[in-house]
């Protein structure tokens, strides 16, 4: 089901004298619930720009963002809130909180003036966990813990948040290949198993074709091209595409 629709979108940001400096324009797409897409793109050619317009982190120079068919621009912050949750690039250095806290936070749309969680709040953070597999890690430090356990416990916090849309902006950066594979196949399940929309970029090109459902192409030659990764590749699209980023891969290679 079509959880995101792009229609005639132009990205990109102002600069201080107000001019708008325009990053990708006239994008026509949509993001669909129940699957893993991924975005990728060379350094600077506007995935994160992308990223943040979608999250109303910043406005759209021109067109729309329709989120289940509602302008994006028309939602309020708190409704917002309980349908879009947002995992960045950034580690957060956050002191003295355990794991379960940090994922506790994903609750804060629903709890009251002073935050304070009630048994139905603690149950769903406790099941957010398990979703991950990080059960085990509630009462360690979240500094404590290495890259790709704080990575699972930023997802568990987006889970908490109970949002049908999750947006990722490079959530493997840090990770050692193995956990690349382990957070790729687990946004995966996540997406299948709970019918999420889980949209995220990357620059791991040969993980995105063995994972991932969709597959978003962006440069500046041909602009967005869409498709499933043995479209791509059955149509020499990611070779031309790696071609472009200077990427050179296996799988670009085999195709």
């Amino acid at each position: 089901m079509e959880s995101i629709r792009l229609n005639h979108l132009t990205i990109g940001y102002r600069t201080k004298k107000g001019t708008p400096k325009i990053v990708v324009e006239d994008i026509n797409a949509s993001i669909h619930s129940g699957q893993l897409t991924c975005l990728m793109g060379a350094n600077g050619i506007g995935k994160s720009t992308l990223l943040r317009t979608l999250a109303a982190f910043q406005p759209a120079i021109f067109g729309e963002v329709l989120i289940q068919g509602e302008n994006l621009s028309m939602v309020s912050p708190s409704k917002r809130a309980k349908a879009i949750s947002v995992v960045l690039t950034d580690k957060p250095d956050i002191q003295n909180m355990t794991a379960e806290e940090l994922v506790g936070l994903g609750r804060s749309p629903y709890t009251n003036f002073w935050g304070r969680m009630s048994t139905h709040d603690h149950e769903i953070t406790k099941k957010a966990m398990t979703m991950v597999g990080i059960e085990s890690l509630s009462s360690q430090p979240f500094l404590a813990l290495s890259d790709g356990e704080r990575q699972k416990v930023m997802i568990a916090k987006a889970l908490a948040q109970e949002t049908p849309i999750i947006l990722l902006d490079e959530p493997t950066a840090f990770l050692d290949y193995p956990s690349k594979v382990d957070v790729l196949q687990l946004l995966k399940k996540l997406a299948h198993e709970l019918d999420k929309t889980i949209f995220l970029s990357t620059h791991d090109l040969e993980l995105a074709l063995q994972i991932a459902d969709i597959i978003w192409l962006l440069d500046k030659e041909k602009g967005l091209t869409i498709g499933t990764a043995d479209e791509l590749l059955s149509q020499g699209l990611i070779r031309q595409f790696a071609n472009r980023a200077n990427i050179t891969h296996s799988t670009v290679e085999r195709s």
